[in-house]
């Protein structure tokens, strides 16, 4: 019997897993590289290894309630603790980076020379190929299943290999020139980094977490796939959110007045229906009927307003 390809679930928990071996198996071997060699650049990508570690607890934790079905508490699903995941991770990066500033400043102004230089080379490569092995997976996972806590544990990992970068060429400075300063010069500029991607990744959680609308032109095609809908009079009152794998959409669909509620629900149903096959993941779509004409109190007006 042939294999069956894993499921979107299925995709997310390999991803997390997967990060989460990296995570420690990295956060073991650069400790022990920044104990051999003494370089403030390699105990950045150390700390930075050990937040991965937490984070992709995290997301492992936020990816498996994500998954679960809704229930009597969350009817609107779990979708959002995949956004809370990525803000949790978003606060360790920010917290490493001021923290690595800090210790790389000091380091700027009384430096010390590095040991066993080479052996913090290998480590460092060996973590640069597996944070790339492990990045190719989790963006054929988020394509996939456009999964959020993947997507910001791809995003810290892709963070992981500029920092690693960043320490090989620290190193590799320090053996060929001997200046004992580029080694916490790189690494104050690996702690810049690490915060500008912190707040990038809370940037895309807040999204979420604050329910904010899908883009202008995903919006435009909602409207046109159900005003292309035979019997849709007009629409009004559109309102858009995505949480996790799930995209909401609510609309106020206008139809003759005149017509049975049977033949306005098969309308509705058709308009739901074309939303849905429109948007990728899983689309709820919520259909409010009106006959078309009315004077009522709408929410687009009272944006306008604004």
């Amino acid at each position: 019997m042939p294999n069956q390809p894993l499921s979107d679930a299925g995709l997310r928990k390999l991803a997390s897993y997967a990060s989460l071996t990296v995570a420690v198996l990295m956060t073991v071997f650069k400790l022990a590289a920044w104990l051999a060699t003494g370089s403030v650049a390699m105990l950045t990508s150390a700390v930075d290894a050990l937040v991965d570690a937490a984070a992709s607890v995290v997301t492992y934790m936020g990816v498996r309630y994500a998954a679960q079905p809704p229930d009597a508490k969350h009817r609107f699903g779990h979708g959002k603790a995949e956004a809370v995941a990525g803000f949790t991770q978003a606060t360790f990066v920010a917290g490493a980076a001021c923290t690595l500033a800090f210790q790389s400043a000091q380091r700027v102004f009384t430096p010390e020379p590095l040991a066993k230089i080479d052996f913090g080379v290998a480590v460092i490569i060996v973590s640069l190929v597996a944070a790339l092995g492990l990045t190719v997976l989790q963006a054929f996972v988020v394509k996939r299943t456009h999964s959020t806590a993947i997507a910001a544990d791809r995003a810290h990992y892709l963070a992981d290999v500029a920092v690693n970068g960043g320490v090989l060429a620290a190193l590799l400075i320090t053996k060929l020139t001997g200046w004992d300063r580029a080694d916490p010069l790189i690494a104050l500029g690996l702690s810049a980094y690490l915060g500008w991607n912190a707040w990038h990744m809370v940037q895309e959680a807040l999204v979420q977490l604050l329910d904010q609308e899908l883009p202008a032109e995903e919006r435009e095609r909602i409207k046109a796939a159900v005003l292309a809908c035979d019997g849709v009079r007009n629409l009004h009152d559109l309102r858009t959110r995505h949480a996790g794998d799930r995209i909401f959409v609510e609309f106020h669909l206008e139809v003759d007045g005149g017509l049975t509620v049977g033949r306005a629900h098969d309308i509705a149903d058709a308009a739901e229906a074309a939303v849905a096959a429109l948007l990728p993941g899983t689309v709820e779509v919520m259909g409010h009927m009106e006959p078309a004409g009315i004077n009522d109190e709408r929410l687009d007006e009272r944006l306008s307003s604004i």
